[in-house]
């Protein structure tokens, strides 16, 4: 059923102009959700935006440095702003900083209004902020760039409009769910000679509360749209708590949100911004306020925990560290699983959850197109396929990007100095002229034995960044085994594998569906593991530790309302 069919009229005039400017969007988005075919309303092109696009968005990127940000919202008693650019630069970004229990009662002081709103106006008001947060794409490139490390292209993309499509599918999906049951129904049910019964019912989706946002450092806005727009959407205003290395493009989504709202004759602070004074812990203090009744979260392990276990007064959705894992059984591309898999180990030097980074070989080597190949020569031809894709600075520096924190660099230091075990490649410093202090490093590639104890306690634990084992094991069905018991046990965002073999790729799938992790198999072209397309596929599952939620399918929407009953005798 078309959008325009369901749900409650819009509230006010402005509220009425953004339905009709947004009803064809909703449409179409609604319409991916079950087509699964590629499918996006934001161009990915950056010069799709205009000849002058770009250099305007460095200059209001630029306009923003050395100051302070502007954002009329309650409770401000002060400035914070630390942001250095993993590039080198000083961002010198000061935003306000506001008294935790005011922005929560500010929150839940504006929800009324805006569940009143009903789930049409609220998708239609959804999209307008996601439609401005679009022509402002090439701002929010330089923004992600400047805080996350991520490479101009990779920034415009995932940082901008891949990111604009998975808000707007968060929005889709809490749209469709709210309008599953009808508004109102009528209800008779015969009583043979006697007048039947008749009742008129209705049927309302009321929001939780007060939601949480805790903004991670490497994909503030490609992690963080999800659960924002997920709860707007259902009527929930959403205190949104950045990383203190990566405040500016969540800020600047707030601040736009806060524009739209009031605009269409809302409460702006149906969205804040909570940035933290450093050490303060303010996501814990917010965690745990009981008016606070869903969190969205993307970080480390311990913390995700730590919310899961103790903000029980809310519904927790978590995105924490996994393991990735691909099998290389055998290939009849084997030119092209080298290129793919080194293309997916180098992308923003391993910096993104859904990096493979055990790879699993059968020590007695794989079948290829090319011939048998022993477990040393895969080894060394994949470390050959990363040296030359990177073998150009300027190239590498695209793919790259750059050191996103001191924990990541203290890795690739320690992989450098033989800490994790005998160097397959050795990354290297990549010079990036036109930001002579940017940290930036090409791949290490360890060499690892499944049969040792010591191997494996390494391998087993996620390794962030640009770091990956090649692992030799026994058998392809040892690899299976182990990419199922890692799965398991430290959990893992994706799966990735190549066989020629249908009995072997059976067993994968059994493996990867008895874990709980998605599967790409035999990539070999511009489609990588650690790459998921909004309205197609889904990034995690929520059935293994590394997440409790995925984006995004109903469950994702779901617990954020809940559906009221009130029925009367017609």
């Amino acid at each position: 059923m078309a959008a325009a069919d369901r749900g409650p009229e819009p509230t006010t005039p402005a509220a009425s102009g953004l339905v009709e400017r947004h009803r064809e969007t909703l449409d179409r988005a609604l319409a991916a959700l079950t087509d699964r075919d590629y499918w996006s309303p934001y161009p990915e092109i950056p010069k799709a935006y205009g000849e002058s696009a770009a250099a305007d968005g460095r200059a209001a990127f630029d306009a923003l440095l050395g100051r302070p940000f502007e954002l009329d919202q309650p409770g401000a008693d002060g400035e914070t702003g630390e942001e250095v650019s993993p590039y080198g630069p000083v961002l010198g970004v000061r935003y306000p900083h506001a008294d935790p229990e005011a922005l929560v009662a500010a929150a839940r002081a504006a929800q009324p209004g805006w569940a009143a709103a009903g789930p049409l106006t609220r998708a239609a008001v959804c999209l307008e902020v996601l439609a401005r947060i679009n022509a402002r794409s090439h701002e929010f490139a330089q923004a992600v760039m400047h805080t996350t490390g991520q490479a101009y292209g990779m920034a415009f993309q995932a940082g901008g409009t891949h990111a604009q499509d998975r808000g707007l599918e968060a929005v889709a999906y809490a749209y469709a769910e709210q309008t599953r049951l009808p508004r109102r129904a009528g209800w008779t049910k015969p009583q043979g000679r006697r007048d039947p019964l008749v009742m008129e019912k209705t049927f309302t989706a009321v929001p939780r509360g007060v939601a949480l946002l805790v903004g991670c450092n490497t994909f503030p806005t490609w992690n963080g749209y999800p659960g924002l727009f997920a709860s707007l959407a259902t009527g929930n205003p959403v205190v949104v708590k950045p990383h203190p290395r990566a405040v500016l493009p969540l800020a600047l989504t707030v601040r736009i949100a806060r524009e739209v709202l009031a605009e269409a004759g809302f409460d702006p602070n149906v969205v804040t911004l909570a940035a933290e004074q450093p050490g303060e812990g303010l996501a814990k203090v917010l965690a745990l306020h009981p008016e606070v009744r869903i969190i969205d979260y993307t970080g480390s392990s311990a913390f995700g925990d730590w919310l899961e276990a103790h903000a029980t007064q809310a519904e927790v959705y978590t995105e924490k560290a996994g393991v990735n894992t691909a099998v290389i059984d055998s290939t009849d591309d084997y030119a092209g699983l080298l290129n793919n898999l080194a293309f997916s180990l180098s992308l923003y030097s391993g910096q993104m959850c859904t990096t493979p980074q055990n790879l699993l070989i059968p020590r007695g080597g794989i079948a290829t197109d090319q011939g048998d190949k022993s477990y040393d020569e895969v080894v060394a031809d994949l470390a050959a396929a990363v040296g030359a894709l990177l073998g150009d600075d300027a190239r590498a520096a695209a793919i790259l990007g750059a050191v996103v924190n001191p924990g990541v660099a203290e890795r690739i230091g320690q992989a450098l100095e033989g800490g994790y075990g005998e160097l397959a490649l050795a990354p290297r410093p990549v010079a990036v002229p036109d930001f002579p202090d940017a940290l930036v490093r090409t791949p290490a590639l360890v060499k690892a034995d499944a049969a040792k104890p010591d191997d494996e306690a390494t391998f087993r634990s996620e390794c962030f960044g640009p770091v990956s084992f090649a692992i030799a094991v026994d058998s392809t069905a040892d690899a299976v085994e182990l990419l199922r018991s890692t799965t398991r046990e430290q959990g893992a965002m994706t799966a990735a594998a190549w066989t020629t073999s249908p009995e072997v790729e059976a067993a994968l799938v059994d493996a990867c569906l008895d874990a709980g992790v998605s599967l790409s198999l035999n990539l070999t072209g511009g489609v990588y593991a650690n790459q998921t397309a909004a309205f197609s596929d889904l990034h995690g599952t929520g059935a293994n530790p590394a997440a409790n939620s995925a984006y995004c399918d109903a469950a994702f929407v779901a617990g954020r309302f809940r559906t009221v009953e009130v029925r009367r005798h017609a």
